[in-house]
């Protein structure tokens, strides 16, 4: 009869070990899943960034060349030089002002698209199975002994 108990233990622990495994692939194959997923949110959400960025930039620089011609439309109707002196002065400065946002928007546009990024540090999980296979393992041979 203590035959039948220790194989009967020694059954358990073994149908244990296996459910552990089985269950720490189910949840591996679970994570490679959902670390898929959040990959594919992640490149999607870059993709909108990217696109938004481009259309602001394509924007502002549609306004400058509005804006610039405006004003050097204004000046050669006053009877400046629109290439010389003042005016050239005024057109520079709108650029430049246009340059100046469009790096701040570069600036916005890098923080934005590193701060989504998945940690390289995520838990994967797989040492706590083991080691968790190992404890049981050892429970299983310690109650055998005794």
């Amino acid at each position: 009869m203590a035959a039948l108990s220790s194989l009967a233990t020694l059954a358990s622990a073994g149908v244990g070990l296996y459910a552990q495994n089985r269950a720490s692939q189910q949840q591996a194959a679970t994570q490679r899943a959902q670390l898929e997923v959040n990959r594919q949110q992640e490149q999607a959400r870059q993709q909108q960034l990217t696109l938004q960025q481009q259309a602001e930039a394509r924007a502002r620089g549609e306004q400058v060349a509005r804006t610039v011609a405006a004003a050097r439309a204004r000046l050669a109707g006053g009877g400046l030089a629109v290439n010389d002196g003042s005016a050239a002065a005024v057109t520079q400065g709108l650029r430049a002002d246009a340059a100046a946002g469009q790096a701040d928007s570069d600036a916005i546009f890098r923080a934005r698209l590193s701060s989504g990024r998945a940690s390289l540090l995520n838990p994967d999980a797989t040492l706590t199975n083991v080691l968790r296979a190992v404890h049981s393992f050892g429970n299983a041979v310690r109650n055998l002994l005794d």
